[in-house]
């Protein structure tokens, strides 16, 4: 345990500028996939209406240069908030389990349209340096009971991200963390709970506080010393924080999601794909599923009314993957999410809390299933993105174009994934989104 400064963010970015991480074959990989899958997310939850909606409000009150899929007339700002709104719509994206949360996201969106003059090699590294400074901020700077972590640190690495692009100094990228740590918000899961979209905000919030923060950085805009320790204090109660130091890419220890919900929702449901596979759904009777009290916490919401409220229901997630085989996207926004067997399975699950996975801090649930007398249990310890079962390229690039093709086209779709996941590193970043 540590008090946090801003010399142990120097010792990274020192780390990170002599390993040269592009070099490294996986994490330049990884960083590929982040934004592909990231980029499908968004151009999913650009056809909610809703976003649809916030992105035209942005463009008439906002206007600029920068367009996000076929949003156009955006300025930098508003172009990284629509991106954030978009990425997390139907919660399909990235996360980091030890950040308990996602390092990527809020980079990402401040990334898209402050790095459009860049190459595909200068953005992967302003993402790789952002995302490493981040996940570890995320580990020490753990928020308290009723906040979501989307409007707090998340801030703190997009800032470093956007320094990198944008070639500032050490200096002033620490001074942009300063600047951004003396103003992190105070971001509620209440809306979470009551079903509000408000919670999509967040990590626009994030990302656009990080290049305000960066350009007033660039400009002078001085923050003291010592200001990551005092939110840690002041914020979080926290007199000292657990810290990762240089040495290891945490950007190898994070997960792109299989499912549209939040990771403690993924265990359950994929514990029931594999049941439903031995009977006929409409013939549960009962249903229980075991799992670690940290994914109670945060998913515990019943009988949920609205899209968000679904993505953080344990009960939804394993009712949909038993009454429908999936859970995706359009199960939110499709007559899908009122599915009568859905609703019916969700009403007979009775959640537990595993002691031995609590104390141990392991994710993992136990799903049993009462058919006709005769109980049926499947235990899931990974999901597809976790260490212990490992992604392969295809199935990022398959989740993608499930995503993107409604939008784009299976074509362009295939063509752009190609791009991101095999073009050179000097190709500017409008090659690479013109499609």
């Amino acid at each position: 345990m540590i008090e946090l400064s801003s010399g142990h963010l120097r010792d990274v970015l020192a780390w990170l500028e002599q390993a040269r991480p592009l070099s490294d074959q996986r994490v330049q990989q990884r960083a590929r996939w982040i934004v592909l899958d990231t980029y499908g997310c968004v151009l999913a939850g650009l056809r909610a209406d809703i976003v649809r909606d916030i992105g035209r409000i942005f463009a008439a009150q906002d206007p600029g240069p920068v367009q996000l899929g076929d949003v156009a007339g955006l300025s930098v700002l508003s172009a990284a908030q629509l991106f954030a709104y978009a990425s997390c719509w139907d919660e399909a994206c990235e996360g980091h389990a030890g950040a308990h949360g996602r390092p990527a996201l809020a980079a990402l969106a401040a990334l898209f349209p402050v790095c459009r003059d860049k190459t595909l090699g200068q953005m992967l590294e302003a993402l790789i340096i952002g995302y490493e400074l981040g996940a570890r901020l995320g580990h020490a700077l753990r928020i308290k009971p009723g906040m979501h972590v989307d409007g707090n640190w998340p801030a703190l690495g997009a800032a470093v991200a956007v320094g990198h692009c944008l070639g500032l100094t050490q200096d002033q990228i620490i001074q942009a963390v300063e600047i951004v740590a003396c103003q992190v918000p105070l971001s509620l899961y209440l809306p979470v709970r009551a079903g509000a979209t408000s919670r999509n905000a967040y990590l626009g919030h994030a990302a656009v506080l990080a290049v305000q923060s960066t350009w007033s950085a660039s400009a002078g805009v001085t923050a003291p010393a010592g200001a990551l320790m005092d939110y840690a204090r002041i914020g979080l109660s926290r007199e000292t924080v657990d810290w990762v130091g240089a040495g290891t890419y945490e950007i190898l220890n994070g997960y792109l999601k299989p499912y549209a919900a939040v990771r403690h929702v993924h265990y359950g449901a994929s514990a029931a794909q594999n049941l439903r596979r031995r009977f006929d759904p409409k013939q549960i009777e009962r249903i229980t599923l075991e799992i670690y009290e940290e994914a109670t916490i945060y998913c515990g919401n019943r009988q949920p009314a609205t899209p968000i409220q679904a993505q953080f229901s344990l009960s939804f997630g394993v009712a949909a993957a038993l009454a429908l085989d999936r859970l995706d996207a359009d199960v939110y926004r499709t007559g899908q999410f009122d599915d009568p067997l859905l609703r019916h399975l969700e009403t007979l699950v009775e959640i537990r809390i595993d002691p031995e996975r609590t104390r141990l801090k392991t994710r993992g649930a136990t799903l049993s299933v009462l058919v006709q007398g005769q109980w049926h249990s499947e235990t899931v310890d990974a999901v597809w993105g976790d260490q212990a079962c490992p992604l392969t390229q295809q199935q990022v690039e398959d989740k993608f174009m499930a995503y993107a093709s409604p939008s784009l086209g299976e074509a362009a779709s295939r063509l752009l994934a190609q791009r991101v996941l095999s073009a050179e590193l000097s190709v500017p970043m409008r090659d690479i989104w013109t499609v």
